[in-house]
């Protein structure tokens, strides 16, 4: 739920603290009592009007805040209007004027009535800013039942709630007896919470410090799979070779040995080691290629 915008009545405070000469002609001598009926072009002069007195008032004062939420009833239709592009979203009207009026009032306090630029031009790209901000902190990466999407803000503030008080998070079974629901509503909500939420996988992994990209840490295919076929297929192939080749390619592909350590090792010459390699390897890359 976004914050709720408290505004005063805009009644004989803000009616009397702007003077006739304060730098636009008054709207049939003062400020309305119901700001949010004028017509579109008295409101632009009146709140040239009241800006220009804003400026005068320090920032806090009774005075100041009267001018300012007159402002903002004043221009609530900049609100109504970037409000309606968004009227077939999922959450509700109410929740967007809220949501705008946020941004018409930083419109207000930003704005400068020196410049050259009317407010209704600078002030609906902010509020229209604070909308977007809204649904993109508020929306769901993908779709999700209604019933599911109350359940995630349920499971939300139970946990929030368990957690202080067990000074731990809460277990499935502990959420579902706090909301007198079934472990197994319990771990579908928990489940659909995780669509809230959704990362591009260009994002930077943010435990990694060395500028990786998510996708950059997926899984991926191991080079040495290629090499199990091989392995099933040779096989048989060496159980063809006589022992001697078998305890020379033995001693030299899984003992790692030299050609020189396995001389010394089956009591023969370096050179008849090689031989011996190059016979036996010969033969496999041989039968190997046939059975292919």
């Amino acid at each position: 739920m976004p914050q709720t915008v408290q505004l005063a009545p805009p009644v004989e405070t803000a009616r009397t603290a702007v003077p006739a000469d304060a730098g636009a002609a008054p709207v049939r001598g003062a400020v309305p009592s119901r700001p949010h009926l004028v017509s579109t072009a008295d409101a632009r002069r009146i709140s040239k009007t009241l800006f220009a007195r804003m400026a005068t008032l320090e920032e806090g004062t009774h005075e100041h805040t009267d001018v300012r939420n007159t402002l903002v009833e004043l221009n609530m239709t900049l609100v109504k209007f970037a409000a309606a592009r968004y009227r077939t979203r999922d959450e509700p009207l109410e929740d967007i004027l809220q949501v705008g009026t946020i941004g018409l009032i930083k419109a207000i306090n930003r704005f400068d009535p020196d410049r050259a630029i009317e407010f209704p031009t600078f002030a609906l790209p902010t509020i229209v800013g604070e909308i977007k901000r809204f649904f993109r902190d508020t929306s769901w990466g993908v779709h999700v039942p209604r019933r599911l999407q109350e359940l995630r803000l349920h499971l939300a503030r139970a946990t929030a709630d368990l957690a202080q008080t067990l000074d731990r998070p809460p277990t499935v079974a502990e959420l579902a007896g706090r909301l007198r629901l079934t472990r197994e509503e319990v771990t579908e909500g928990l489940i659909a919470a995780n669509g809230y939420t959704t990362n591009s996988l260009d994002q930077l992994a943010d435990d990694t410090g060395d500028g990786s990209t998510l996708v950059e840490r997926l899984g991926h295919t191991d080079p040495g799979l290629d090499c199990i076929d091989n392995v099933t297929s040779l096989k048989p192939l060496i159980a063809q070779l006589t022992d001697r080749e078998r305890s020379v390619l033995s001693l030299r592909f899984t003992g790692d040995l030299t050609q020189s350590q396995i001389g010394s090792e089956l009591g023969i010459s370096q050179m008849h080691v090689s031989r011996i390699l190059t016979r036996a390897l010969g033969q496999l890359r041989t039968r190997l290629l046939d059975e292919e």
